[in-house]
């Protein structure tokens, strides 16, 4: 969501004729445009739109002035996220398994989906499997080296879940039925392969949070530390 509203910004330059918001015909836009148009104006003054001539050699300060609008945007998230969950008395894995890992793989699901509908389902595939192996080794790599080598040198990073063991044994078997699915499908995206993942997702949170609720065994629940 939120690389669509840079990208809007940036990218998509208005026409000059354009009316200030959506036609009566498209309420639901029109409201949409009401609730979202302070995000994206703030983004049209601080990030220059380097498709016009004038902002073109500028086009690094768009980049860095982007992500740095997408770190703020994620830090936001991720501690919205730990408050409710820590108000709700939800897990913090729970909730990042689902509501963060959601917010944080909708741009990528986005991407899937239009390079499938434009038939080129092996890049479909590899995007999800790429930018999942990203987020492993580089999402994580890179803030526990920053932690244990840049602010706090020496020092370790704790997980708290004993339930992680069993989430990434669920993760490694979901893999595995995935491509077994693609497989037995003859390696073709369709109707009855879609519902199939989606079952097999469905599964795996079902599974996750039974794990973490100590159905089958006791686990540690992370939650936010209450300061005395």
């Amino acid at each position: 969501w939120t690389g669509r509203c840079v990208t809007q910004c940036v990218f998509l330059a208005p026409s000059p004729l354009a009316p200030p918001y959506p036609s009566a015909e498209a309420r639901g836009d029109k409201a949409k445009w009401v609730f979202t148009w302070p995000l994206i104006f703030l983004l049209c003054i601080t990030v220059p739109n380097c498709s016009k001539p004038r902002w073109e050699k500028f086009f690094m300060v768009t980049f860095v002035t982007a992500t740095l609008w997408i770190a703020v945007f994620s830090y936001l998230m991720v501690w919205l996220v730990t408050i409710i969950g820590y108000t709700l008395g939800i897990p913090d894995v729970i909730m990042g398994i689902t509501f963060l890992a959601a917010g944080t793989s909708v741009p990528d699901c986005m991407a899937s989906l239009i390079v499938a509908r434009q038939g080129l389902g092996d890049m479909a595939v590899s995007n999800t499997i790429g930018s999942n192996v990203f987020d492993i080794l580089v999402g994580l790599g890179i803030p526990w080296g920053l932690q244990t080598m840049v602010i706090n040198c020496g020092s370790t990073v704790k997980i708290n879940s004993r339930g992680l063991v069993y989430s990434v044994v669920l993760l490694l078997g979901s893999v595995a039925l995935t491509v077994l699915g693609i497989h037995l499908n003859k390696w073709r995206l369709d109707r009855k392969l879609g519902i199939y993942v989606l079952v097999l997702y469905v599964i795996f949170l079902c599974f996750s949070i039974m794990i973490e609720f100590n159905v089958f065994t006791f686990v540690n629940l992370p939650m936010c530390r209450e300061d005395d």
